[in-house]
């Protein structure tokens, strides 16, 4: 068994990176070399802008080449639960924004060349229990008939032709896609660099100071400075940025890829080849890579850490889940254990607009693969003075309560949630 992410081993390195020191002046600084800043940066760079982009350590390295692969349209809650919170208006527009951040995926892939097996598979939020289902029809029914007519609601029966396991019906989000991290997150970069912006790796930023309109940001590699920053570092936000910090929670979530499938196997287990999401609080996603293994991923633990080498635990805990819903694969090979942080935040809607100096984007709770390409190119379009376009503007952001970067708090809430599942 491997310990590194797939998504890594099976994509080509980044060869685009800046040598030499960190130096000069620059109109925009892009912290974080991920799907949102290198998003940022390309289409800032397309526009003219000369910007740079500061990632600790490679491109992709953090949640963008870290996550389970899928590209799910539809939002973290419920959209019932979201229209009530949020009012209808902004739920739909919130909505809206995660069905176009996949149609900008496509495009983005088409024009740029990148070779990383996308496809529109659909998804499929299948229900653990019977009450879960009823739950899940209640949503689709208002999702149909208000915002996306691109869905379709699964019996029991209907599942037979889709998963090989049972479970008591699904909500099928046609929109939802999914494609190859690795290859994207480094043809992303290239396109980025090819567009002229300068990327270094290997530069994490120390230190942020701000002389009226100018920045000066610090790396061990040396310092640049900047008229405009954005941070798109997500569950990586250093601590040079408590604001943030203080409003993300970071949890680790954890990933195994099995050894390539047989076509019995695939028909045994995954026929309908969907992005697959159970119903469960602490529940497990999968689908199958471009090579045909199983990637099965879920909450091993909860913890704010995903540095898998040290938990050798991690692959038999996720291996077990893996056997619970598909006992058919109990004795399958794993080849690859991974972890990685996702950035949720306390109301698990995610966040972009301008604070105390500088722009974010970030707090995806599990939805970033997605939205983050198509919500750090709105950031760059409002840095750039073009129409405001983002669906996030005025959403008030207040910090966690106790929470000053190190979320102390995880067991309890796993508990929390373990309890919920078992009895609820």
């Amino acid at each position: 068994m491997k310990f590194l992410p797939y998504w890594h081993d099976t994509a080509p390195a980044f060869a685009g990176a800046a040598e030499g020191p960190v130096d000069g002046h620059y109109d925009v600084a892009v912290i974080g070399g991920g799907f949102t800043g290198l998003g940022a940066a390309r289409q800032l760079a397309k526009a003219g802008a000369n910007v740079v982009v500061l990632e600790a350590e490679n491109v992709g390295s953090g949640a963008s080449g870290r996550n389970g692969g899928h590209l799910n349209n539809g939002l973290a809650h419920s959209y019932v639960a979201a229209k009530a919170e949020l009012g209808k208006e902004r739920a739909i527009a919130l909505y809206k924004a995660l069905d176009d951040s996949i149609d900008t995926i496509e495009a983005l892939i088409a024009e740029e060349r990148i070779d990383c097996s996308f496809r529109r598979a659909g998804k499929l939020k299948l229900a653990s229990k019977p009450q879960h289902f009823d739950a899940i029809a209640r949503n689709f029914e208002a999702v149909h008939a208000e915002v996306d007519p691109d869905t379709a609601l699964l019996r029991e029966g209907d599942l037979k032709q889709e998963v090989g396991s049972p479970f008591f019906g699904a909500m099928l989000s046609k929109k939802s896609a999914m494609m190859h991290m690795g290859r994207y997150v480094v043809g992303l970069a290239e396109a980025a660099k090819r567009h002229g912006a300068t990327i270094f790796e290997q530069a994490a930023v120390t230190e942020h100071r701000q002389a009226g309109s100018r920045h000066q940001l610090k790396t061990a590699r040396g310092s640049v400075t900047a008229d405009a920053v954005l941070v798109a570092t997500g569950a990586y936000t250093p601590s040079t940025f408590g604001y943030f910090r203080r409003r993300i929670i970071t949890v680790g979530s954890f990933v195994i890829a099995t050894r390539p499938l047989t076509e019995a196997e695939i028909s045994a287990t995954m026929p309908g080849n969907r992005t697959c999401v159970t119903s469960m609080n602490i529940g497990n996603y999968f689908r199958l890579s471009p090579d045909n293994r199983l990637i099965f991923g879920g909450r091993a633990r909860f913890s704010a850490s995903a540095d898998q080498r040290s938990d050798t635990k991690i692959g038999a805990i996720l291996k077990a889940s893996l056997a619970e819903i598909f006992p058919q694969l109990a004795n399958v090979e794993i080849d690859y254990c991974w972890g990685g942080l996702v950035d949720i935040t306390k109301d698990r809607f995610p966040r972009a607009g301008y604070h105390d100096g500088v722009c974010y984007a970030m707090g995806y709770s599990g939805h970033g693969a997605q939205l983050s390409t198509h919500l750090g190119m709105i950031v760059a379009d409002a840095i750039l003075d073009r129409p405001d376009r983002n669906p996030l503007k005025g959403l008030d952001w207040p910090a966690v309560p106790g929470h000053f970067g190190t979320p102390w708090f995880l067991p309890l809430v796993g508990m929390y949630f373990k309890m919920l599942d078992r009895f609820g």
